[in-house]
């Protein structure tokens, strides 16, 4: 077997339920991503790409070869949109890195407004996404439309540089170990419970990158 086809289709039993080695590799790029994003390089986009393609052939077993007898469309969806909105923030952080930063984004709190917009849009968001992941049989439709709205608010909030995008994760996390719990997608989950350990790490860190970087920014000089 090449190693093109292991990837493909080789399997491994956790807790009694075959489980597809490519949602374990999926999983560990998603991982290095969250890594590299804590430390704000720009190689974090490609990186969680890679898993992004590797994790949507995992939720969608209609179309692609899977043990689990449920499809997680959301799941399978927000990996695209991961992978649309990759394209976005590895295009601004690089941008950012060759204007001649020190790294490819700096942290800071979102405003007043923009905590607003996100609000909107999140409820708009989770209203269209329960209705077609409902419509399209997807498993747990209400929690899924949670996942999927958290993790296109998240990853907006990284490209951007928002402080909050860490804790919107931890929203995520907290509904998506027991939904892939139930759905026997142990790799995942477990991965959910690192994330959400991770994302406390990672909202620590920026929050003291953000101060930080706002006590040693030079004060604006008026010439009169």
């Amino acid at each position: 077997m090449n190693p093109i086809d292991w990837l493909l289709h080789s399997t491994v039993t956790i807790a009694g339920s075959e489980v597809l080695v490519r949602e374990i590799v999926g999983n560990v790029f998603g991982l290095a991503s969250a890594l590299f994003g804590m430390r704000r390089l720009v190689s974090a986009w490609p990186v969680g790409i890679v898993g992004n393609v590797l994790l949507f052939t995992v939720f969608v077993g209609g179309i692609f070869d899977t043990p689990q007898d449920k499809d997680l469309w959301g799941q399978a969806g927000r990996q695209v949109f991961f992978a649309l909105v990759s394209l976005y923030g590895w295009y601004r952080w690089y941008q950012t890195r060759h204007g001649g930063a020190a790294t490819g984004v700096q942290p800071r709190w979102a405003s007043a407004r923009e905590r607003i917009e996100l609000g909107g849009i999140a409820v708009i968001l989770y209203a269209i996404s329960y209705f077609v992941l409902r419509e399209l049989g997807s498993w747990g439709p209400q929690w899924d439309a949670w996942i999927l709205t958290g993790s296109i608010l998240a990853t907006y909030g990284m490209a951007r540089g928002f402080v909050e995008f860490w804790l919107i994760w931890i929203a995520v996390d907290v509904v998506g170990v027991p939904l892939l719990v139930k759905a026997e997608f142990y790799p995942s989950a477990t991965m959910y419970i690192v994330y959400g350990l991770f994302c406390v790490v990672g909202f620590v860190s920026w929050w003291k990158i953000q101060n930080r970087e706002r006590v040693q920014a030079p004060e604006s000089v008026v010439v009169g």
